[in-house]
């Protein structure tokens, strides 16, 4: 029997993005739920021992599972469903999964740059990003996406990590990306896909630009 799927979601959560852009990606219908974190209700602590987005709820007809943690999702999908975004191969797909964790770390970096209270902070952030974005650009290969022209959970993964400096783009030019060709041609391609425009709201970049000024932060007071 085909299972039926409740996606758990908060409208700026980047984890919740990789999530829905693989089941649009895997062409399966799935319905959306929005919670508020900043007043999280009783039946998302039932489902979420964390307390986190995402949590993706499979009803298989007989029972519903509450799974949680964007990787777990991630995985079940790939077993489960195609087509793989996964590589086939079981080295190529260890090395995927490498990145994946790679991708998270520059999600923390971007949390710490848009939380920095002082310049000070801030200037340190934007040197780890630059230097990890610049591991990225070695390792990128030609075409339009992580490894070529398959689009990967990996591109998943970055795919929520570049909507960050659209909205960055709009308050200054940080230098972050500048002078990484391929890392540029990637968050071009990402943009452009339908999974990755599809996987947020209309107003998402409103809804991320007010939460980053209500920051009280050194960015926030570069917004104005």
């Amino acid at each position: 029997m085909t299972a039926s799927f409740t996606l758990v979601s908060h409208q700026l959560c980047p984890y919740v993005q990789r999530v829905a852009i693989s089941l649009i990606e895997k062409k399966v219908a799935f319905h959306r739920v929005y919670v508020d974190l900043s007043n999280i209700p009783d039946w998302f602590t039932a489902l979420s021992p964390l307390g986190k987005v995402p949590v993706l709820n499979v009803d298989t007809g007989s029972e519903q599972v509450p799974l949680f943690e964007s990787n777990a999702i991630l995985e079940y999908l790939e077993d489960t469903l195609t087509p793989p975004l996964h590589p086939l191969d079981a080295l190529k797909r260890a090395e995927h999964r490498s990145w994946i964790e790679y991708g998270s770390s520059v999600l923390d970096d971007i949390g710490g740059l848009y939380s920095a209270s002082n310049a000070e902070i801030f200037d340190a952030k934007v040197v780890v990003l630059k230097h990890k974005f610049q591991r990225l650009e070695s390792r990128l290969s030609e075409g339009n996406y992580f490894d070529g022209d398959h689009f990967s959970l990996v591109d998943t993964v970055f795919s929520p990590v570049f909507r960050y400096f659209d909205v960055f783009d709009q308050i200054d030019e940080f230098g972050i990306l500048k002078s990484h060709s391929k890392v540029l041609n990637w968050r071009r391609a990402l943009s452009e896909r339908e999974s990755t425009k599809t996987a947020v709201t209309e107003d998402y970049e409103t809804l991320l630009f007010n939460f980053l000024k209500s920051k009280n932060s050194h960015l926030s007071k570069l917004i104005g």
